[in-house]
């Protein structure tokens, strides 16, 4: 099922296996990238190696962004010559300027390499047909899982230059099985099925679901949602442009493998940057170890989780385990009367309300109080403003001001949703009032 040789292994052997992994990286990162050169200018000789992993500087994407700005339009953190590049990525842009990214041959193959554990644990097999359902631009997305699937064996049908309903009648021509997509887009691909009178879970033929690109499949809410619409089981897996395809849900889904062969993970206190207790929230840091060519040692994620180690889940893998998944993004994070809420948990909430299809957050600032507009549509006008609100102060312990859309007024999304806006520099105030 899985290679016990990397996933069962003890502490002692992934330490070795990583320590051989990063001090042959960095030896030819010193060699030839500018960037890193200059960022570890003030280290010394001996400080250079695993063991002396925490004395490496933290690296931010403010860092590598701002590096492109200064040299671009590709930056300095490239190890190999120019010529050794063959594909070109960007981040989604949803955090300021979209970040440029470059794979070297070798590194791409890496990428499908850590995809293939992706599958693996989600159970496809070479008799799936395999649709991602993505519109394959610049941003990498799907792109690695194409390239894993064609090293796999497994049939894949492209799922670019589509709209919804092309792509619902594609997968019941083919017999598609597997669906690659956000949770986001899911939901919404099987609700387009269902206006047309085509119900996923019965009509279709797809029995497992993989979602990238945002954190919902994470959230039990949000996946029993898709599971119940698609008649599928459905699977997680975080990644990014800028660090890989680093982690995967298992069959007991409850939360998210670190593919430890090919990442160093850490979890820091966001604030002090020093390592967190086991099981206590902090931000993810990743070293990519099979992409030389464009690395990040020490990357700092922006995403909160809780970490533990051997033990902690059923499947029997002993790699570093994010119970419930990715918990959210730290710049993300308000506090609202002295509680700290991601607006990931309103998808746990929301989504397990009764006709709620979508909704948006808000953050404002009314006097010296940070405040949350909630917007939900429904199915129908049924007024279920009321409801929504209690269910978040019984949640979250804090009360919200909501407004109700329309149907099919709220934006939908194919790639990562945005449903979160920071408006508590603008002075925008929501209409209407608090819910009781």
């Amino acid at each position: 099922m899985f290679q016990e040789s990397r996933q069962t292994w003890s502490d002692a052997d992934r330490q070795r296996h990583q320590a051989q992994r990063f001090d042959r990286m960095v030896e030819e990162i010193r060699r030839a990238n500018p960037f890193y050169q200059r960022k570890w200018g003030s280290l010394k000789e001996k400080q250079l190696n695993y063991e002396h992993l925490e004395s490496f500087p933290l690296t931010t994407k403010k860092e590598l962004q701002e590096d492109q700005q200064r040299t671009p339009p590709f930056g300095t953190n490239l190890t190999n010559p120019f010529g050794d590049y063959i594909r070109l990525h960007q981040t989604s842009g949803t955090t300021g300027t979209p970040l440029r990214v470059l794979d070297t041959a070798e590194s791409w193959r890496w990428w499908a390499e850590c995809w293939q554990d992706i599958l693996d644990a989600a159970g496809v097999t070479r008799e799936d047909v395999v649709m991602p359902a993505f519109s394959f631009g610049p941003f990498v997305g799907f792109w690695s899982a194409q390239e894993a699937l064609a090293h796999y064996g497994a049939l894949m049908v492209p799922g670019g230059g589509m709209d919804s309903a092309q792509r619902l009648a594609v997968m019941a021509e083919a017999g598609v099985t597997v669906l690659l997509c956000t949770p986001s887009y899911a939901i919404h691909l099987a609700q387009v099925g269902l206006a047309q009178g085509i119900d996923p879970a019965k009509n279709l033929k797809v029995r497992i679901t993989i979602h990238a690109g945002e954190p919902g499949a994470g959230i039990p809410a949000t996946r029993e949602r898709i599971e119940t619409l698609w008649g599928a089981t459905s699977f997680d897996h975080p990644g990014a442009s800028e660090i890989g395809a680093f982690g995967f849900s298992c069959s007991a889904r409850t939360g998210v493998h670190v593919n430890e062969a090919e990442f160093i993970a850490e979890v820091i206190d966001a604030d002090s940057g020093r390592p967190v207790a086991s099981g206590e929230a902090g931000e993810l840091v990743l070293t990519n170890l099979g992409r030389t060519g464009f690395p990040v040692v020490r990357y700092r994620s922006g995403d909160t989780v809780k970490a533990v180690r051997a033990g902690a889940c059923s499947c029997g893998r002993t790699t570093l385990f994010l119970e419930g998944g990715i918990l959210g993004r730290n710049d993300d994070m308000v506090t609202i009367r002295g509680v700290n809420v991601f607006p990931s948990a309103f998808q746990e909430i929301l989504n397990r309300l009764p006709g709620v299809v979508e909704h948006r957050i808000t953050a404002y600032r009314r006097g010296q109080m940070d405040e949350l507009h909630v917007e939900i549509e429904c199915e129908n006008t049924a007024d279920r403003r009321s409801e929504a609100g209690r269910a978040i102060r019984d949640a979250l312990g804090i009360r919200v001001s909501l407004a109700q859309c329309p149907p099919d007024t709220l934006p939908r999304f194919e790639l990562k949703a945005r449903r979160f806006f920071d408006r508590r520099n603008e002075g925008w105030l929501p209409e209407g009032e608090l819910p009781s």
